[in-house]
């Protein structure tokens, strides 16, 4: 094989344009605003309570599925609405399911987190 083969440079331009791609969505999503902020809230308080190994990966693990179901809802609310700029229903059900989809990760990874958390708390008494 030769290193011209490789592509070397493609790869890194596609690690680029991945970092774009979060980065746009952070500069104009209200929501992934708020998701990093619980990130930086959770990340935070697990430091602070010396949580298990275990623990961390399965924290870190619902921090990933969240903020990538948003980027992808995001991706989805673009395409969207290049693909439909009217109003039009079968747009508003990929947005509203995508959305959804968000949803149900938050709700299921703020439970987790409570019961995560939980225990940390009733040794500090």
């Amino acid at each position: 094989m030769d290193l011209k083969d490789f592509k070397g440079a493609s790869l890194l331009k596609s690690f680029g344009f991945a970092f774009s791609g979060i980065w746009t969505v952070i500069r104009y999503e209200r929501n992934i605003k708020i998701h990093l902020f619980a990130t930086i809230i959770a990340i935070s308080l697990a430091i602070y309570l010396n949580i298990s190994r275990t623990d961390w990966l399965v924290l870190l693990l619902i921090i990933a599925l969240v903020i990538s179901l948003e980027l992808i809802n995001s991706s989805i609310e673009a395409v969207v609405d290049l693909a439909s700029p009217e109003i039009h229903p079968l747009a508003k059900k990929a947005k509203d399911v995508a959305a959804g989809a968000v949803l149900v990760a938050a709700i299921v990874s703020l439970i987790i987190g409570v019961l995560l958390f939980f225990p940390y708390f009733t040794i500090l008494r």
